[in-house]
């Protein structure tokens, strides 16, 4: 679909009507629900304080019980774990803290034997600075490995302003005097960029995603990908470029390129799935990543959709802008990510929804009915499931992620009001979602029999597996059974998207129609009882599933009632 067709359809008035493909083109990746467990967080086995494979390997039949197909796990490589493990220093072993490789391919055979793929985060957009090429590339200007990073001599004068995104000056060159010279890093200083301009070093990124595809696993997440493509002879960029980064860093040079060699030398040989974390500048960006006959990657995970909350709260009706507008882009072509949360994100029901006590449950079903009842692979984070909320934690001690620690630092430098960054913080950093999962009333939440790496949600005795297990309408058997209406129902996954009664602040509405058969999801994102204006009429229509457990009440949504009808 041409990128100026996209916009005029976006440009029409009323409701919006998003065709189905002539050919739904039917893959395994489309039809899949992922789950995305952050191992660090998810099951502690030996009592250290940290999750690992043993621990997931414990919780398999737990999460077979969910009904997920997929599971993306968060890096688990050899790292010095400055950055959880998105610091990697030996792609083709195990962090310790983890376990070890038989562990791994444990973990593999469990997964595949209770029929779940397993999609492994790849990050090479950056190493460890403890990884042996750059240790290597660091000893000398004339080492091999010199070109496998981005440097600088410091005779040619300091080089031109990048943003680095976790240092604590915000400056991505740093100085190293062994060679008197700087290196690029667009995250923290231990995470220095691979040179991807140079072929040896994709040479070596593609013999690690092969002897991983060769191990059996079933995908891959590239990492901050969208960065990889530098412009090496490193231009200055406008004053104030950083409040817009991602113009100037994403997409660049020849990335295409490199992507569809790595499909030649890699995706295309394996029966693999591919997704690249961002998406561009622009839906023409986004189709380049993966509309099939440019052979690059399968899907798009763009950030517009979970960005939107903001500690003041966020608008329903940009909410519905955005996943419409993403959702028309692709429409004949490609394929979307659809997911409200991940590691880099505070809670979902903190952020989009509403996390005080009598809104909680209902809110966080209602975001989960969303998630699934959209076009494009839903990718749902591990805790969500039972409704997990942001711990809020009020002292810079109690967190624990790079970002947050040099941003409080950078702050504290700046005299800028620390009391305001915290209380940013308790909505929005990373920590929120990566405190430990949730699964019983007992001592750490069950999580470990130790002290674990980052402090339990304090609301653990009421939030639980153990406790949602037992109540049917719980947020954890509420999950259940919209996968299963899911993936019982190809509407869902491949219909076409219309877009209702656009113009309300409150409700989203929506229907999905493939081959004769149409579900209407109706969503109310507020704490008022809202009235959805729709001309179709309810009471012919089939309620399959609601998450006030009470059967719905017609027009008249309640706060955060969602429904979902089957249409005549």
């Amino acid at each position: 679909m041409r990128i100026a067709a996209m916009l005029l359809l976006l440009s029409l008035p009323g409701s919006l009507t998003h065709a189905q493909p002539a050919n739904a083109d039917r893959k395994w990746w489309k039809e899949a629900i992922v789950y995305q467990i952050y191992p660090r967080s998810f099951k502690d086995s030996d009592g250290d304080g940290i999750g690992d494979l043993k621990g997931i390997i414990s919780k398999l039949d737990y999460i077979k019980s969910l009904g997920v197909t997929a599971v993306w796990l968060n890096p688990i490589y050899s790292s010095p774990n400055d950055d959880n493990g998105y610091d990697v220093s030996d792609y083709r072993n195990i962090m310790k803290d983890f376990g070890t490789m038989e562990d791994f391919d444990q973990l593999l055979k469990g997964l595949h034997a209770r029929d779940i793929r397993l999609i492994m985060d790849l990050v090479v957009n950056h190493s460890s600075d403890e990884h042996e090429w750059f240790r290597q590339s660091r000893s000398s200007r004339s080492s091999p490995y010199r070109n496998y990073y981005h440097w600088w001599n410091a005779g040619n004068g300091k080089p031109p302003y990048r943003y680095s995104l976790f240092d604590v000056n915000h400056d991505a060159w740093c100085y190293d005097s062994l060679t008197d010279a700087y290196y690029l890093h667009y995250f923290s200083r231990k995470q220095p960029d691979l040179n991807w301009e140079n072929p040896q070093v994709r040479r070596e990124v593609y013999d690690i995603m092969r002897f991983w595809a060769d191990k059996g696993i079933d995908g891959f997440r590239l990492d901050a990908f969208q960065f990889v493509a530098k412009d090496t002879t490193f231009p200055a960029f406008p004053t104030g470029f950083e409040k817009n980064f991602t113009r100037y860093y994403a997409m660049q040079g020849n990335l295409h390129g490199y992507l569809q060699e790595m499909n030649k030398e890699v995706l295309s040989r394996y029966d693999v799935m591919s997704v690249a974390e961002g998406a561009g500048n622009n839906f023409e960006d986004a189709h380049n990543l993966v509309d099939a006959g440019r052979k690059e990657l399968n899907m798009a995970y763009a950030f517009d959709g979970v960005d939107i909350p903001k500690a003041n709260g966020y608008s329903v009706l940009h909410l519905k802008e955005v996943f419409s507008r993403w959702d028309s882009a692709f429409a004949q072509d490609g394929w979307l990510s659809i997911f409200l949360a991940n590691h880099d994100q505070a809670r979902m029901v903190s952020r989009f929804g509403n996390d005080k006590p009598p809104y909680r449950a209902l809110s966080s079903k209602m975001l989960s009915t969303f998630i699934l009842t959209m076009r494009g692979t839903p990718y749902y984070y591990n805790g969500d499931e039972l409704g997990m909320t942001n711990a809020g934690f009020s002292k810079i001690e109690d967190y624990r992620d790079v970002q947050t620690l040099n941003e409080y630092r950078h702050k504290k430098t700046s005299g800028d009001s620390l009391e305001q960054f915290i209380k940013t913080a308790q909505f929005s950093a990373r920590d929120n979602g990566r405190t430990p999962f949730q699964w019983d009333a007992g001592g750490q939440a069950g999580f470990t029999t130790g002290t674990p790496w980052v402090k339990v949600n304090p609301n653990y005795t009421t939030i639980n597996a153990a406790i949602q297990e037992k109540e049917p309408n719980s947020c954890l058997n509420f999950f259940r059974q919209l996968v299963q209406l899911r993936k019982n129902n190809p509407v869902l996954v491949y219909g076409s998207y219309r877009l209702l009664d656009k113009d309300n602040p409150y409700v989203y509405a929506y229907t999905r129609t493939l081959e004769g058969k149409k579900m209407l999801i109706l969503l109310n994102f507020t704490a008022q009882a809202s009235t959805v204006h729709t001309d179709i009429a309810l009471g012919k229509a089939t309620m399959l599933l609601d998450n006030y457990g009470t059967g719905p009440g017609g027009n008249v949504l309640r706060p955060y009632e969602a429904v979902i009808y089957a249409l005549p």
